[in-house]
């Protein structure tokens, strides 16, 4: 039977750490729309600018392992709360940067202050609502993510056509501050288990995690799978968009936007249909093998029905949320912001290799007028491709586990 979820703390809990990951999704996501804005006023190569954006991921992964420690030791409140606020920096430096290396440094503390959101998002719910809901609670935050992805789109293009791309990091700055002091003052404390652990054990309990193979056959997908997500919605896809499909600027704008929506959607039918059915590792590959299926269309070059292979990679690549739920049960609870951490620095490493490498490999293909060819497009996608596929291929005989 399936526990309720009461509405305080959906009020207290659910709500305060979703906006945190609603900014943390819009900041993710922001450079694909205004990324021909800062390739003009920078003068920046397709690797320079997806060496830049990816800043994000490496900040973003590289303090995933510290991160688990510190969620697990004190606690999402605290620790989302601080983290917050040093994004809200990076905002207000991305918005007055005058240099490529100031963009770089903005960049960086953003992907920093926001790294927390979702892991931290997730601790939380483990520490609050009953384990059998948290795939539903995870679909719900993603869904919440999605329109952050959403709002990185077509509401960012009208902010940055009318005020400026500039203005658009001074207002997110502000929103970053605004939601670390929610979280601070509206969420209530828990006793964490675990919490008398010393530094040292708790930092060698990374160890089993990562030596164990359940954890990788599960998380493998994950990382690839959604790595290569990222990758394309937070920058590569609209330039294949415009290039490749042909779409205008505010065609590229909506077609994004149907793609977040999409993500959105199916977050909660992932989520929801998980818990309903206790098949969190069948929908997981449900959902991963949709996504890879639009991946490979859309490295083939499709133009026929490209918004609409858009919104189904969305659909799919959602379906990543659910590997945490899973291992959240396979792990002590102790364990939980480790273990989903753990998970996500290989990902996030995995966006920013992916985001920068795509770039390097389009500088082989001349462009015409800033336009890259299909070919390059194709080349580079379908490196990622093959590894995705494998990933999934490793996934796809596992069962449920039971008890």
């Amino acid at each position: 039977m399936r526990e309720a979820l009461p509405a305080k703390l959906i009020a207290v809990v659910f709500i305060p750490f979703a906006s945190g990951f609603f900014l943390s999704i819009l900041l993710r996501y922001v450079n694909a729309v205004i990324a021909r804005d800062l390739a003009g006023d920078f003068a920046l190569s397709p690797a320079d600018l997806g060496l830049l954006t990816s800043a994000y991921f490496l900040a973003f992964a590289a303090f995933q392992i510290p991160l688990g420690v510190l969620l697990d030791r004190f606690g999402p409140r605290r620790v989302l709360a601080t983290l917050l606020l040093i994004a809200s920096a990076g905002g207000l430096l991305f918005g007055l940067a005058e240099s490529v290396a100031m963009l770089a440094l903005a960049r960086a503390l953003l992907g920093l202050g926001v790294s927390g959101c979702l892991m931290g998002s997730i601790k939380a719910f483990t520490l609050w609502f009953p384990l059998s809901r948290l795939a539903t609670l995870n679909g719900w935050i993603l869904a919440i993510g999605a329109l952050g992805a959403m709002a990185a789109t077509a509401p960012v293009e009208a902010l940055a056509g009318a005020a400026g791309w500039r203005a658009v990091f001074i207002v997110l700055a502000a929103g970053c501050a605004a939601v670390a002091m929610l979280i601070y003052f509206v969420v209530p404390e828990r006793p964490l288990p675990g919490s008398g652990e010393t530094w040292s054990r708790q930092f060698a309990e990374i160890g089993a995690i990562l030596s164990n193979l359940y954890f990788w056959r599960v998380a493998l997908p994950l990382v690839v799978v959604h790595g290569a997500y990222q990758a394309l919605q937070g920058l590569w896809l609209a330039p294949w968009l415009a290039d490749v499909g042909g779409l205008s600027r505010s065609d590229v704008a909506r077609t994004l936007l149907a793609g977040s929506f999409a993500y959105g959607v199916g977050s909660v039918v992932f989520g929801t249909l998980a818990d309903r059915m206790a098949g969190r590792l069948t929908a997981y590959k449900l959902g991963m093998a949709l996504a890879l299926g639009a991946f490979f269309a859309i490295a083939a070059g499709v133009r026929v029905g490209a918004p609409a292979t858009v919104m189904l990679y969305g659909f799919g690549a959602c379906a990543a949320a659910l590997p945490y739920a899973i291992l959240s049960q396979h792990f002590p609870r102790a364990l939980t912001g480790r273990v989903i951490t753990a998970s996500n620095i290989f990902m996030f490493f995995a966006s920013f290799a992916f985001q920068w490498g795509i770039g390097v490999l389009l500088r082989f293909w001349p462009a015409d007028a800033g336009r890259y060819p299909a070919e390059g497009y194709a080349v580079a996608f379908g490196v990622i491709g093959v590894l995705q596929l494998a990933a999934l291929l490793w996934l796809l005989p596992m069962r449920e586990k039971s008890g």
